[in-house]
């Protein structure tokens, strides 16, 4: 087998493995590279009307590629809904995707709405695009510890969590000054949100002005 037939069956699978990625963004970058390498591939052999198809294939990926880069901290893509800790569809949201949190949330468990518990949905359009939950600390008033900040598969690219510590109202409305993030969670991405670190778990301090953009 030739670099010719190697390329045109490298594009193929590259095309195949893109439609197998459950993150919206690997999906549009895996299918781009394929079908640059599978517009080669039509090119040297001379196919034109497969390097036409690929080349509309390509701009379409990378229209996508753009626009989900120049969204995923806008505001206006994504919103931060404060729900009861008691909501249905809330817990429908956890239950539906326990072993998914389980991976990304080591040790959480659900063990009802008690005292103090907080939750918000992310929201991007009348989609749901990940959870927080919390709960006041007992023992130091003022202090928020996150039990759950998951977001689905399809969004992990883009860490729409970040909306909900970017509104400092969020917690100094219900009097906390302090924020901090699960122990142990995997994949962390609070040091990029002015979080510090404080042995394996971050710790946001929010003061009169709340955390900046």
């Amino acid at each position: 087998m030739g670099w010719i037939d190697l390329l045109g069956w490298g594009g193929s699978a590259l095309l195949v493995w893109s439609l197998l990625q459950t993150r919206v963004m690997r999906l549009r970058v895996w299918n781009l590279v394929g079908c640059a390498a599978l517009i080669a591939f039509n090119t040297v052999i001379r196919v034109w009307p497969m390097v036409g198809l690929n080349v509309v294939l390509a701009g379409i990926n990378i229209w996508y590629v753009v626009r989900l880069s120049r969204t995923r901290h806008d505001e206006r893509t994504y919103s931060v809904v404060p729900v009861g800790v008691d909501d249905a569809f809330l817990l429908h949201v956890v239950r539906l995707h326990a072993g998914d949190i389980e991976k990304f949330n080591p040790g959480f468990s659900w063990d009802g709405a008690q005292a103090g518990r907080f939750a918000f949905l992310i929201m991007s359009g009348d989609e749901v695009v990940g959870a927080v939950i919390g709960r006041g600390d007992e023992t130091n008033p003022g202090v928020a510890r996150v039990e759950l900040d998951y977001v689905l598969p399809r969004y992990r690219d883009f860490t729409p969590g970040e909306f909900v510590y970017r509104r400092s109202h969020l917690f100094t409305d219900r009097g906390f000054r302090r924020v901090v993030s699960p122990p142990g969670m995997v994949a962390p991405y609070y040091a990029k949100l002015g979080f510090e670190r404080a042995g394996d778990s971050y710790i946001l301090d929010l003061g009169p002005a709340g955390p900046t953009r």
